[in-house]
């Protein structure tokens, strides 16, 4: 939910590739996780994915000389953000995914910024709550009851799937908030952090894992497509891509890099189509186009001004929100959420 300024005229041809390239990891992820849950439980899924994605992090944390944070305050902060944004969102789009499409769910990934705002402004009072806030979120509620298709009636499988989906993209709600307040200011940088966070997922999974679906099968008894899928997850989703995005918000600034999150659900709903011959119902497109409206207009996409340059000087006038180093998105980044 930042605001904050891109540089003066990035070129496109510097972030554009890397921003596209995001948007279909991403949106392909729900993809590799509907492959995934046909042979590993949800939670044996995410365990794999978070472990070969801290790994992944690790490898890039050693190659740039970076550090793990040390302080006692940050690792207990980065608990619960590992629960919240990795360990159980992570697992209830799993556990979604068993009875939803995987376009749906990338399509409720989409509502995740609603889900924030009103924490931070009544919760962790990070954000203030504005007449278009308010008029965004009313919107995107609008659409969300859209694509559940309340009218047809509430029950079943299908709609339990996507209340699951709903219910990882709350999880979101609650890590980026909270991350942003207690986290984000602290001196580590946005990889220390997120590698920091990954680790711990891991260790949660690994404690909940063998009570709640049994000791995870070896690598070689699953199928070479769900292999592939997990460390897809992992190293690219999970770990590569949040490398792509801290470039994209160094070259095109926060607020261009965060509406990769418009384009998640477009691949989310293609790839699914496309490689599953996935099919949606009318209501749910529509509902998500209002939903993504509703996002446009609670993050001011609409009618947002340019700075101007300092006076005398020429130059444009440096943002007071803009941080040296991005916080560590909730396996996902502030803004845009991943499953």
């Amino acid at each position: 939910m930042t605001t904050d300024v891109a540089p003066d005229k990035a070129p496109l041809r510097a972030w554009l590739p890397g921003f596209f390239a995001l948007a279909a990891i991403w949106g392909s992820s729900f993809l590799f996780i509907k492959v995934g849950v046909a042979e590993l439980h949800p939670v044996q899924l995410t365990l794999y994915r978070v472990v070969s994605g801290a790994l992944t992090l690790l490898v890039v944390l050693a190659v740039l000389r970076d550090r793990l944070p040390r302080e006692p305050r940050v690792w207990a902060h980065l608990f619960v953000v590992a629960a919240f944004g990795v360990a159980v969102p992570f697992t209830l789009f799993g556990y979604g995914e068993q009875r939803v499409e995987s376009m749906l769910a990338g399509i409720w990934n989409a509502t995740t910024p609603l889900i924030v705002l009103p924490l931070a402004v009544l919760v962790f009072r990070t954000e203030r709550l504005t007449v278009r806030r308010a008029i965004g979120l009313g919107l995107g509620f609008l659409g969300v009851l859209v694509v559940l298709g309340v009218w047809e009636g509430i029950g079943g499988a299908h709609f339990v799937g996507q209340l699951m989906c709903f219910g990882a993209a709350a999880c979101y709600g609650v890590a980026i908030p909270y991350q942003k307040r207690f986290v984000a200011g602290s001196a580590h940088s946005g990889l220390s952090l997120s590698t920091a966070q990954l680790l711990l997922a891991a260790v949660q999974l690994a404690v909940v894992t063998p009570f709640v679906a049994g000791a995870p099968p070896l690598p070689t008894e699953l199928s070479p497509k769900v292999v592939a899928s997990v460390l897809t997850l992992g190293a690219l989703g999970t770990g590569l891509a949040f490398v792509i995005n801290m470039r994209n918000i160094r070259v095109a600034g926060a607020s261009t890099a965060s509406t990769v999150t418009y384009l998640i659900p477009i691949f989310a709903v293609l790839i699914g189509a496309v490689v599953l011959d996935e099919r949606l119902n009318w209501h749910q497109p529509v509902g998500a186009l209002i939903v993504l409206l509703g996002v446009a207009v609670a993050q001011g996409l609409f009618g947002r001004r340019r700075p101007r340059p300092v006076a005398g000087v020429g130059a444009p006038a440096t943002p007071a929100a803009e941080p040296a180093e991005p916080a560590a998105p909730a396996a996902e980044p502030a803004a845009p959420a991943r499953g």
